[in-house]
């Protein structure tokens, strides 16, 4: 089994059963994974898991789904534990849950502020936990934030402040793994085409994003593509392992650190 490579692992994708962590799945079945655990949060995903499922099996590797709110600490230890149950301990762990919220200050309410922060910060702060306990030594984990990390912006206090943190959590996370051989990094991609993205957004902010990004009339949208963002997440765990404990933008130049 190759030490930077793809072939011959196991890989955890929580979020992993439509857009980009669907991508992601079949990609890795593709690239010679033994077996891809895929999470997805609710019955409304059920079907799209099992799609993503049969794909990576029609591949060649071990697929298996386990549906979770990963919102509490308990869901994401098992969520671990049945993975490790099922198809062994991961080598690659990839989290892209996220919650998208885009309001004034003013309006936002304490019930829309808690469930992003529990969707946006404590689940991928207990995420990278049960990773560090439960992935091989040599691991690779990633986590899927915002390019608006790097923006000035006004109405997504409770999107790009509560992603905000996971980058904290990945500089700890590397120096703590570290020594185990373990990288941990986080991706930020710009405005991606997809469902996740549009409901949170109006006419002329769909229209302002779709012009915003430096390489935005070279995309087929405009918009971050899920295909732009995959071979970096892959890279990242697999030949990019030497890059750790950092936030990378990837974007086509809408945001800059």
């Amino acid at each position: 089994m190759s030490r930077n490579g793809i072939e011959g692992k196991v890989v955890l994708i929580a979020g992993g059963a439509k857009n980009l962590g669907g991508l992601l799945a079949r990609e890795f079945a593709n690239s010679g994974a033994r077996a891809v655990a895929i999470h997805y949060n609710s019955d409304a995903t059920k079907s799209a898991a099992e799609e993503t499922v049969a794909a990576v099996k029609s591949a060649g590797a071990k697929a298996v789904a386990f549906q979770a709110d990963l919102t509490s600490a308990a869901a994401m230890e098992k969520l671990f534990a049945d993975t490790v149950a099922a198809v062994g301990r991961p080598d690659i762990a990839i989290n892209t849950v996220g919650m998208v919220v885009k309001k004034p200050m003013a309006e936002i309410t304490e019930e829309v502020f808690d469930q992003s922060c529990a969707v946006n910060v404590k689940s991928a702060f207990f995420f990278l936990k049960e990773a560090g306990k439960h992935i091989n030594d040599n691991g690779k984990i990633c986590t899927i934030v915002t390019s608006l990390l790097g923006a000035y912006t006004p109405f997504y206090a409770a999107y790009e402040g509560l992603k905000a943190p996971v980058e904290h959590f990945t500089r700890a996370a590397s120096k703590e793994l570290g020594d185990r051989g373990i990288s941990v990094t986080a991706i930020g991609p710009g405005p991606m085409d997809t469902p996740f993205f549009y409901p949170a957004e109006g006419e002329d902010a769909v229209a302002y994003h779709k012009t915003a990004a430096a390489l935005s009339p070279f995309s087929k949208t405009g918009l971050t593509d899920i295909e732009d963002i995959a071979p970096w997440i892959i890279f990242m765990v697999s030949a990019g392992w030497w890059i750790t404990g950092q936030t990378i933008l990837v974007n086509g130049g809408y945001t800059t650190k």
